[in-house]
């Protein structure tokens, strides 16, 4: 017997162990552990994150209205998938400078949002029927902002390719949403959603989200340009992050009512 021969067959067959089982354990992801992943990557990098957003409007006439604001995000727990805190000023254009969107994201129960409107000096509370309806004028909602939790979907793995997994989802409560299911592209490697489309209730496609560039900050794959198309209305918002930090020590006190009327600018520059 070749004793060298044996142990080259035995080490060959426990590589090939090795990879087919790290295969099927790949291809056997389930679904909301990709969905868990994917808001994870979305929406956690870090502790906490700012970033500073342009964001371009235009209508199904090419005309085109222009928005810039810095987003504060703290993540209230060292939990993946936990509560988190939203902070968003506006600075362009004059009409909306010095509005604050805010959001108290919670898991178990509604979300908390606040919009302080300076001109009124009004501080209003959103409702959780506004979460999906336009953020300022772009075809971005305000859930898209700071993303929509987990358990609120069904979660269906219905095609894998080599690059992406694609996820379909359906509203737990049919009643709160607009959209009957959506489907999500996301990025095997970085877990990133690519593309996202929204359907109705006659199962048609009426909005469509595209990532259009993605880098790394501080070790985390980041979303940098994405687009949002409406097709009924034929509009589109491009929406641009500049200057992205994590892990800069946002104090908990800027999210607070009492920092929507006097902003930590700080931590806006």
């Amino acid at each position: 017997m070749n004793i060298g021969k044996f142990y080259s067959g035995i080490i060959v067959a426990l590589a090939l162990l090795t990879v087919s089982t790290t295969v099927r354990a790949v291809e056997t992801l389930s679904a909301d552990t990709i969905v868990k992943k994917t808001i994870q990557a979305s929406y956690y990098p870090g502790a906490d994150g700012r970033a500073q957003v342009s964001m371009t409007i235009k209508d199904s006439q090419d005309r085109k209205r222009k928005r810039r604001f810095t987003i504060l995000r703290r993540n209230v727990s060292r939990q993946p998938g936990g509560d988190q805190q939203f902070y968003v000023y506006f600075h362009r254009p004059a009409d909306v400078n010095k509005t604050v969107f805010m959001v108290w994201k919670k898991v178990k129960q509604d979300d908390d949002r606040w919009l302080y409107l300076p001109a009124l000096d009004l501080v209003k509370r959103i409702a959780a029927s506004d979460e999906r309806t336009s953020f300022v004028g772009s075809d971005f909602f305000y859930e898209d902002v700071s993303g929509r939790g987990k358990d609120e979907d069904t979660h269906t793995l219905v095609e894998t390719s080599e690059n992406y997994y694609v996820v379909e989802n359906r509203p737990k409560d049919s009643k709160s949403v607009e959209f009957a299911s959506y489907k999500a592209w996301i990025h095997k490697k970085t877990f990133l959603p690519v593309k996202i489309v929204y359907f109705d209730k006659k199962g048609e496609e009426y909005r469509i989200y595209e990532v259009l560039k993605v880098g790394t900050v501080q070790g985390y794959p980041t979303i940098t340009q994405a687009r949002m198309n409406d097709l009924r209305t034929k509009s589109e918002t491009l929406i641009a992050y500049s200057g992205v930090q994590y892990d800069i020590g946002l104090p908990e006190e800027i999210f607070t009512e009492r920092y929507l009327r006097n902003p930590p600018r700080k931590y806006l520059r």
